[in-house]
């Protein structure tokens, strides 16, 4: 919502002044917040776990997902990056090449990149290819005795190359996932909360009817503040929560980082952010497009 927003700064300063705790007591602002949260995503997604960062959120998503399923191993996308704890190298291509290598646990899938990918435009169905080539690896890693607890992946992968997966792509994906007992979840670190304009996630580009099982949010969650969030559903927290081991974060959900939260997202409201989006979008779009017919050279604009 721009640097320094008088509106977040604001909020945080009035917050400080009264109260910043360790998030074991209890606070309004916590519950504020997730309530306005939840107003922005499918029913389902009710249940809300507050971090520090992305990495934090990304790396939690992972330990819900593999004690809800009690499988291991996780599909990501290939060239992708979910941040920078060992648990996520671990499941980002785009690091671990040039680190140690792929996990045995890790089973990467080809992008959906209709313009330089496997299948692409002229393809007769490329949204059924794509997804198939997730379906083979599901099939393969059942064949060496491994299960799936997860496809993991950016709604629209950035690092991978600013990709959008073409729509039903993600409906597809759930379903071999599902069958085989895993849940999809959906980064929105670095494209949600209305960046994309015609929605406020980037993941309901896919349509109505995809909803992941877990979200995860951060980078302009807090405006430069370190805040970050988990969304999922009642009976994966559920799961979670049976292990008696309570999930607990010191700073994650502290009354100054909810009252800037909420700052944010009244700025995006009040200040009509995400139509201001789509509109510079598509403005931005329609000129590059232009240029795209001058000059043989440019390929594809996203």
């Amino acid at each position: 919502v721009g640097h320094c927003h008088p509106d977040v700064v604001k909020a945080a300063h009035q917050q400080n002044q009264l109260l910043n705790t360790n998030s074991r007591y209890l606070h309004d602002n916590l519950v504020d917040y997730a309530e306005r949260l939840s107003k922005t995503l499918p029913e389902k997604l009710c249940i809300f776990y507050f971090l520090n960062s992305g990495s934090e959120a990304n790396d939690l998503a992972l330990r819900l997902a593999r004690q809800y399923t009690k499988h291991e191993d996780v599909i990501v996308l290939d060239h992708a990056y979910h941040g920078h704890l060992t648990s996520l190298i671990d499941i980002s291509p785009y690091k671990f090449r040039n680190l140690d290598g792929q996990k045995e646990w890790v089973h990467v899938a080809p992008v959906p990149d209709t313009y330089r990918g496997l299948y692409r435009e002229d393809h007769e169905d490329s949204v059924t290819a794509y997804a198939d080539e997730v379906k083979n690896i599901i099939e393969q890693a059942h064949e060496r005795g491994r299960k799936i607890a997860a496809f993991f992946a950016e709604s629209l992968p950035s690092v991978g190359g600013q990709i959008i997966p073409p729509a039903g792509y993600f409906q597809k994906v759930a379903k071999h996932v599902h069958k085989a007992g895993g849940v999809f979840i959906a980064d929105e670190i670095q494209v949600g909360f209305g960046r994309v304009g015609k929605h406020f996630w980037a993941f309901q580009l896919q349509g109505g009817d995809f909803v992941p099982d877990i979200v995860t949010m951060g980078k302009p969650i807090g405006n430069g503040h370190p805040l970050a969030c988990v969304a999922t559903t009642k009976e994966i927290a559920e799961a979670f929560a049976a292990t008696g081991v309570e999930y607990f974060n010191t700073f994650g959900g502290n009354p100054v980082s909810c009252a800037i939260g909420l700052a944010v997202l009244d700025v995006i409201e009040k200040e009509h952010l995400q139509a201001h989006a789509t509109e510079v979008g598509n403005f931005l779009m329609k000129l590059l497009k232009e240029q795209k017919i001058k000059h043989p050279i440019i390929g594809d604009v996203r």
